[in-house]
Parts: C-alpha cells; sequence; structure tokens
C-alpha cells in the first residue's frame, strides 16, 4: 500500500501541488467489483488551506492511475460506519448524494476514517457527522498532539505519524548544494555521511541550547494561548445568548407575517366586492333618455328610430347583464329586473302595433306596380318597400330576443299581405313569356321544328311516327345536315334562349332580392354568434347581450335606411356577394320563401312544359340555362335554388326523352339488302347532331348530361352498325363493322369531345376487332397454329404456373413449340400474305380508303404477334434458343414488296 501511495502521491496529486494524507482501496456496495482508491488530500498552497477527497482508478490500458471523481472535504455532511459495536468494512460517504463504499479491510477502514475526522476538525469549521464509529477510536484521535509538531516556521504539520514524504523541490535544491560542498559526497558516502553526522550533532547541540533559552517565552506563549481559549469561551457564550434572542425574533416575525398575509386577504376582498358592486350598478344602470325614448320615442322618422334603437339594445343588455346568481337575489336586483321588463313589455306592443299596419299598408298600396312592367318582360321591382322597412332590422332582432310570439305574429303578417302579390305577379309574368314565345315562334314557324328530309339509301323511315311523339322533331338520321347545327339554324332559336334566361334572370332578382331582405329583416339564423364587447368606432356602437344574441351595429340615424339598402339590397347583391361571406341558409328561410312564393315551381313546370311541346329541342337549352342558374346560385341550398332543381330534374326528363326518340330514329333505319352498304347514313348524321349539341352545351355544368346522351347514341349506333352489317348481303360482315367503326372513330377524333373518348378508343378497339376478325377468321390467321400454341401458355401462367415450368406440361413442351414453328417457314407466310392482300382490295369499299391503313395495320398487327411470341418464347423457354423461321426484317420486307406490287 506505500509503493502505491508514494506512485500516487508522485503522479496525480505533487505536480498541483497537492499532498496524499489518507489512502484506501474501497468497492462499490453492494457489488464488489472493479475496485478504486478513495484519497484524502490537501492542498496547501490554497488559502485557506482545502481538502479534498478523490477517487482514483487505474486507466484501461497500461499501469497509471486516473482522477474520476472529486469532493470538497467541506461538502461531506455525514461518515457513516455502519456498526459501532461489530466490525465491518462497510462504511458510507455522504456528499450532495449519499455513495456506499466496501473497504478491502476493516484497519484501512478505521485508518481512512480517522484521517477524515483529524482534517475535518483541524480544517472546517462546520464538520460532518461521524456516526456508527467505534468511540474509542475517535477519543484516541482528539488527543494532545506533542510539541514537536510544531514546525520551526510555526506552521502545522498537519497529520501525526505521516509516512515517508517525497522532497521538494526546495529542499532537493538545497541538497544538491550541500552535496556540491562535499567532494567525496558522490563517490564516499560514508565519509560524507560521517561528515554530516558531525553537522547534525552540532546543529541539536545549538538547538537545544536555544530552546533552552526560550523557555520563558514559551512559558509565555503558553499563557496567552489560555487567556485565549477563555476569550473564545466567553464570546462563545455571547453568541449563544444572542442565538436565543433571534429565535425569540423569529417566532415573532413569523406571527407578524402571518398577520400581513390576513390583513392584504382581507383588503382584496374588499376591492373585488366593490368592483363587484360597481359592475353591477353599471349593468343595470339605464340612462333616463333610453327610458322616455322607449315609452314615448318616435317610430316613424329615421331619427325616432335610430334613438328607440339604442334604447331597446340598451334595455337588452341591462336585462341580459352577466350578474352572478348569488346577487341576482339581492332585493335592488330583482326590483331593477321587474322595472326592465315592464319597458320591455310596452315597448315590445308599440313596435309590434306600428310594424302590423305598416305590412297592411304596403301590401295594399304595391298591387299598382303591377301595370308598370305589362308592356315588358320583367317583373316588378320593391325595393321602395324594402327599403322602408329596412330600418326596423333592429328592433325586429329585439322583438325576436325578447318576445318570441310577438315576433312570429309580425312574420306571418307580412307573409300572408306579400304571398297574394307575389302570386299575381310571377303568373303575369309567365304568361307575358308565353305569349313573346308564341309570338316569334308563329313568324318563324318553317323554323320551329328541324327538317325531316331522309337520306337513307334503302326504304324510307316512317318518319311521321316519330313525330308524333309529344309534338317533337325526328330523329337523328332524318335531319337535314345542311339545316342541323348551322349559324341560321341557331339563330331562329335564339328568341327562345333569350327568353329564358331573361325569366330565370328575373325570377333569380326578385327572390334574391326577397330572400336577403327576409334574412335580414326577420334575423332568420339558426343560432347567432355570440360577440363579446367591443369599442366601436364614431357612429357605431357594439353591444353583446348573451351567448344566443345577434351583434347589434347602430348607424348614424341620418340616412340610415340608405346606408343599410346599399349595404344589403340592390342591383349589385350578387356582384358583392361573390367576395364577401354566404349568408347562411337554413329551414327558417326557406319556409319564409315558400310562405312568399307557393306557386312558383308549379308555374315554372307549366312553362317548361309548354316550351318542350313547342319545340323538343327546346329541353336542351332549358337543361343547360336552368343548371347554370342552379349551380351559379350564390345561396347553394336556398328556397330558390331547391326550386330550380326540382323543376331542373323534370326538364332533365323531358331532356332524356328527347334522346330517346333520337335513338328510336337509329333503330328503326333501313338499308338495302341488295346494294352495297359502305358507310351507313346515321353515321354520317352523328357529326350534325353532335356539333349543334356541343354550341347548346358549351361551357355548361351540365355537359356531364350531354356526355351520357353521348353514351347512349353512340352504344346504339353501334349496335345498330352490327344489325345493319348483319342484314345487308353484299358485303361481308365484318368489312362493314369495320368500315363504320373506323368512320366512328375518325368522326369522334375529328370533334375531340372529350366526353367520347372512351366511345372513340372503343370504336377504335372494335375497328381493330373487326380488323382482326376479318383478317383471321375470313382470310385466314398467317400464324394460326402459333397463335393458338402461345394463347394456350399465357392460359397457363395465367392460372399461376410459372413461366419457367410452362414447358414441362405435355400440351406446351419445347418439341411441341418446334413442330409449330417449322410450319410456318418464310416463303410460306410471303405467300400467304400476298393472297391477304388480294382478297383486302376486293372487298373493302373506296369511299373509306382502308385499303392502305387496313395494310400498314396488318403489318404493324403481325409484328407485335411476333415480338409477343418470341416474348414469350424467351420467358416460358429461356434456355432454349427457339426463334422463328424468319425475322423482323424479313416481315417488313415481305409487307413493303406486296404493298409496292399493287
Amino acid at each position: 500500500m506505500a509503493a502505491i501511495k508514494h506512485t500516487l502521491n508522485r503522479d496525480l496529486f505533487l505536480p498541483n501541488d497537492e499532498r496524499l494524507i489518507g489512502l484506501i482501496y474501497v468497492f462499490k456496495a453492494p457489488k464488489k467489483k472493479k475496485g478504486s482508491f478513495l484519497c484524502a488530500v490537501l492542498n496547501t498552497t490554497e488559502s485557506p488551506v482545502q481538502a479534498r477527497v478523490y477517487q482514483v482508478k487505474k486507466a484501461d490500458r497500461g499501469e497509471s492511475y486516473k482522477k474520476k471523481l472529486s469532493w470538497l472535504l467541506r461538502d461531506l455532511k455525514v461518515v457513516d460506519g455502519k456498526n459501532a459495536n461489530k466490525e465491518t468494512a462497510e462504511f458510507d460517504l455522504n456528499f450532495e448524494k449519499l455513495y456506499k463504499w466496501v473497504a478491502s479491510s476493516i484497519d484501512e477502514k478505521e485508518s481512512f476514517i480517522a484521517c477524515l475526522w483529524r482534517l475535518s476538525q483541524r480544517y472546517l469549521i462546520q464538520k460532518p457527522e461521524f456516526v456508527n464509529v467505534p468511540p474509542g477510536l475517535l477519543e484516541d484521535i482528539t488527543a494532545p498532539h506533542d510539541q514537536n509538531q510544531k514546525s520551526e516556521g510555526g506552521d502545522d504539520i498537519s497529520i501525526e505519524d505521516e509516512d515517508y514524504q517525497a522532497l521538494s523541490s526546495k529542499e532537493e535544491s538545497d541538497l544538491e548544494l550541500l552535496m556540491s560542498e562535499c567532494k567525496v559526497a558522490i563517490s564516499n558516502a560514508e565519509t560524507f555521511t560521517d561528515q554530516l553526522s558531525r553537522q547534525l550533532s552540532v546543529l541539536d547541540g545549538a538547538n537545544i541550547h536555544s530552546i533552552m533559552g526560550s523557555e520563558d517565552q514559551v512559558l509565555n506563549l503558553m499563557r496567552l494561548l489560555d487567556e485565549g481559549i477563555q476569550q473564545a469561551e466567553r464570546i462563545e457564550r455571547k453568541l449563544d445568548s444572542y442565538d436565543n434572542i433571534l429565535l425569540n425574533v423569529k417566532e415573532q416575525m413569523e406571527v407578524m407575517r402571518d398577520k400581513d398575509m390576513l390583513v392584504k386577504i382581507r383588503n382584496i376582498n374588499h376591492q373585488q366586492l366593490l368592483e363587484e358592486l360597481e359592475k353591477v350598478v353599471n349593468q343595470l344602470d339605464l340612462d333616463v333618455k333610453h327610458v322616455d325614448a322607449l315609452v314615448n320615442g318616435d317610430l316613424a322618422t329615421p331619427t325616432g328610430i335610430y334613438e328607440c334603437t339604442r334604447a331597446a339594445q340598451a334595455l337588452l343588455k341591462c336585462m341580459n347583464a352577466d350578474i352572478h346568481q348569488a346577487l341576482k337575489r339581492m332585493g335592488a336586483v330583482e326590483e331593477q329586473q321587474k322595472r326592465f321588463s315592464k319597458l320591455s313589455v310596452s315597448f315590445s306592443k308599440r313596435v309590434a302595433h306600428h310594424l302590423n299596419n305598416l305590412f297592411i299598408h304596403q301590401g295594399n298600396e304595391l298591387g299598382e306596380t303591377l301595370s308598370r312592367f305589362s308592356g315588358e318582360l320583367k317583373m316588378p321591382i320593391h325595393d321602395t318597400m324594402q327599403r322602408e322597412l329596412v330600418v326596423y332590422a333592429d328592433l325586429m332582432l329585439w322583438l325576436k330576443n325578447t318576445d318570441i310570439a310577438v315576433f312570429e305574429e309580425l312574420a306571418k303578417v307580412y307573409t300572408v299581405n306579400m304571398q297574394k302579390m307575389y302570386t299575381r305577379e310571377l303568373q303575369d309574368f309567365l304568361e307575358n313569356a308565353k305569349q313573346r314565345l308564341m309570338g316569334k315562334s308563329e313568324k318563324g314557324n318553317k323554323y320551329a321544328t328541324l327538317n325531316m328530309g331522309s337520306k337513307l339509301s334503302g326504304s324510307s323511315t316512317s318518319l311521321g311516327k316519330i313525330s308524333e311523339l309529344r309534338g317533337r322533331s325526328s330523329s337523328m338520321q332524318s335531319v337535314d345536315r345542311a339545316s342541323l347545327g348551322s349559324d341560321q339554324d341557331l339563330a331562329q332559336r335564339g328568341p327562345f334562349e333569350q327568353t329564358l334566361e331573361k325569366v330565370l334572370s328575373e325570377l333569380e332578382r326578385v327572390c334574391v332580392a326577397e330572400q336577403d331582405f327576409c334574412f335580414k329583416f326577420f334575423q332568420l339564423v339558426e343560432k347567432t354568434p355570440s360577440v363579446s364587447d367591443a369599442k366601436g368606432s364614431p357612429g357605431q356602437h357594439n353591444v353583446s347581450a348573451d351567448d344566443d344574441s345577434e351583434v347589434w351595429t347602430l348607424r348614424n340615424p341620418t340616412n340610415v335606411a340608405e346606408d343599410y339598402f346599399m349595404e344589403n339590397l340592390g342591383e349589385g347583391l350578387l356582384q358583392k356577394r361573390s367576395t364577401t361571406q354566404l349568408r347562411q341558409i337554413n329551414d327558417a328561410v326557406r319556409s319564409m320563401m315558400a310562405a312568399l312564393f307557393p306557386t312558383l315551381e308549379t308555374d315554372l313546370d307549366n312553362f317548361f312544359v309548354f316550351a318542350d311541346q313547342r319545340d323538343g329541342l327546346n329541353s336542351m337549352y332549358m337543361l343547360v340555362k336552368l343548371s347554370a342558374h342552379v349551380n351559379h346560385s350564390q345561396d347553394m341550398g336556398s328556397f330558390l335554388s331547391k326550386t330550380f332543381g326540382n323543376c331542373l330534374v323534370k326538364v332533365k326528363r323531358n331532356f332524356d326523352k328527347y334522346i330517346q326518340v333520337q335513338i328510336r330514329g337509329v333503330e328503326e333505319t333501313k338499308v338495302s339488302k341488295k346494294n352495297r352498304c359502305g358507310i351507313i347514313s346515321f353515321v354520317h348524321n352523328f357529326e350534325d347532331f353532335a356539333n349543334l349539341a356541343e354550341r347548346i352545351f358549351k361551357g355548361s355544368d351540365r355537359h356531364a348530361d350531354l356526355e351520357k346522351a353521348y353514351a347512349k347514341l353512340v352504344q346504339v349506333i353501334f349496335e345498330q352498325i352490327v344489325r345493319v352489317a348483319t342484314e345487308q348481303q353484299k358485303n361481308p360482315r365484318e368489312v362493314v363493322m369495320m368500315e363504320n367503326f373506323h368512320r366512328m372513330y375518325s368522326i369522334l377524333s375529328q370533334l375531340k369531345l372529350s366526353c367520347l373518348e372512351n366511345e372513340r378508343k372503343d370504336a377504335k378497339q372494335r375497328y381493330w376487332d373487326n380488323l382482326r376478325t376479318y383478317t383471321t377468321t375470313l382470310l385466314g390467321r398467317p400464324l394460326e397454329k402459333l397463335h393458338i400454341f402461345f394463347e394456350g401458355v399465357e392460359k397457363r401462367v395465367a392460372s399461376g404456373v410459372k413461366p419457367e415450368e410452362v414447358g414441362f406440361q405435355l400440351a406446351f413442351s419445347k418439341q411441341e413449340l418446334r413442330k409449330v414453328i417449322k410450319e410456318y417457314p418464310g416463303k410460306e407466310v410471303k405467300k400467304n400474305l400476298e393472297h391477304l392482300n388480294k382478297k383486302v382490295e376486293k372487298q373493302l369499299s373506296e369511299e373509306e380508303h382502308l385499303l392502305e391503313v387496313v395494310w400498314r395495320e396488318m403489318q404493324d398487327e403481325f409484328i407485335k404477334q411476333y415480338k409477343h411470341y418470341d416474348d414469350l418464347s424467351k420467358k416460358c423457354y429461356p434456355d432454349m434458343q427457339i426463334t422463328l423461321d424468319f425475322s423482323i426484317d424479313d416481315v417488313l420486307e415481305f409487307f413493303s414488296s406486296i404493298a409496292r406490287s399493287h
């Protein structure tokens, strides 16, 4: 242990001007693994002297040591020896946290604890607590020290019975100087030792003589030390008395602190009570001028209405004041609330009586406006009435919040008076629109329906029977291609389109204006938002009544009606609302509008039926226009939007019936069985019909309905192409289908209708299918056996067989594939292709000029099949280098040479 202590002192502590005082080898409890050293160290260069405890561990590699943890001795709180009566190697050191150690031996533990005791007694003011330490051990440690522990300079030797200490740098230099003075110090140690002994004897004698001469001084020093100890004891007694006095002062200060807290709490409670009472008084204080306005205010002038509205708002605010339930039971509060209730009932009766008379008066006078618009297609404007009534909107809201029964009765009076007027206006307006359609139709009667001239080759269609269906125009196949969809035809139908747009726009204008008026005037909202009190700008005053109240917005009394009307009504309403929040449309709004316009949907249905009977094509115009007004409505879900939507359903049915008539015309088409068929007539006529429909539905949101009609028409045309191809006998069935489907594909591609993209692809697919059928079934497939073989291979792969395992099946073995390939040498394939080209040239018509197209597509299809077979062969037979007898370049040369020869 001494050697380790010397090593640690030399390597770790002396370079930092520290001295190792105590050392112990320990393990962490309860595990005894990876031991370390606890070192008690002094640093005498610091002032005051610092004592530390280090945990030192051996480095991971090598024999060197390193400091792991460090604690100041003054931070040591408790030294626990675990058991004072029983010897144990365990002990605890409590710094900021508790560290449990197990010493390698009991003697080392006791020695280290004794070292810590000595250091704490000598260098610490606040000494740690030593518990569970044998008392005899501490008593021995505290025994008086010998006088020889005083050094010549008066410095304390910190610990008795020190082990060997290394020389300091000054001691080393002095030793070197001494050795340099003796020439034989190195060569003859004995002579140097004798010389040192003689000098030491001389110095000892001088030292003894000096000590004996200073005995009186030592006695005086001891006397002074005794007096100092007595003085220190007196000071300690005084300090103890001061501590007792301060202890009493502390208790008194704590009592004073508690009393001060009680005083503060009492003051806070008084202040809060005062504030709450002031708040209640302010909330229940209704100004005298407001009371006068509620009792005697004029409800016929803008200024009077404004003052009454302010007074009503102030009254509602007082009645709905946010007061604690306990305060509401106060006698003064209850008396004030009764006063407010009487004022509210009295003012409610005054407002209801005034508005009731005003509604009746307005309804009786507005009948005169009907004669003003009898000469033009326009509904009367009721902005004057709405301007006069809208200034009472805030009072209606007040009635709704205070007396709902009176509010509902006023709404009923308004509805009854206005319903009769709107019903009469609507009927006259739609009758005027019908007369305009009839007048203009008579002038252009020859253009009222489509030309029925048939362009079919062969027997004609019974057009009269089709035309009798609801007075509509005949089928698409009988339409004169020279006039259908032309600019002249659209110009002839322009008056109906203009009249229809005018009817819908006027109805929308009137209904939206009335709906907005009712919405604002009758406050038709399901739940009004809660708004907190806010400071208004000059001319405005916002008041929050309660959680179910509307925002009160008071305007300057001058021109109040003008300002309100400009903000909420008028011709520019729709444009303005496109940039503002849409109003909430609910059942209350729709119910009131339904009561005001009870016959609107029926009258509109009659008008649409009349227009549809005049001309079947009108159903297309009505579908487009009515749908535009429904979809572009500013209030989705409003009464007008729902009414238009219901009418739109019926118009859509008429449009479907019109399309059904066109479908019947295609289905009843007859062709000659003796003449060459070529392109069927209804295939040509479909292009003209699509042009007309696209012009009508251009930019419409209902284009999807037209797309469905297209799909039905094209589907029927496709079916009828198959029927006609089967009935005629001059051409092969596949040739007729191939040419007509090719023509349909060309028409759909030229029209560039996105809605017919699927049909265009279907036509193309049918064209290709019939082309393949024509080339394989009627004329023979050049690689038919090879095709059948690989078709079976694909089915096996689709059923779950791995591609590389197909060759192990008997029907699709490698030998079978080689047999099939041998049947198609290059010369034989070319000969078959030459024969195929001659047959194609004879059977195709010159109208479509499909010979080159068919031949080129046959070449591409043949190459594609070739690549497909080659890919399947490489995929399913990877180890076999199986290829056809001819290459793709050979196939290209075959087709090219045949095409040049013809």
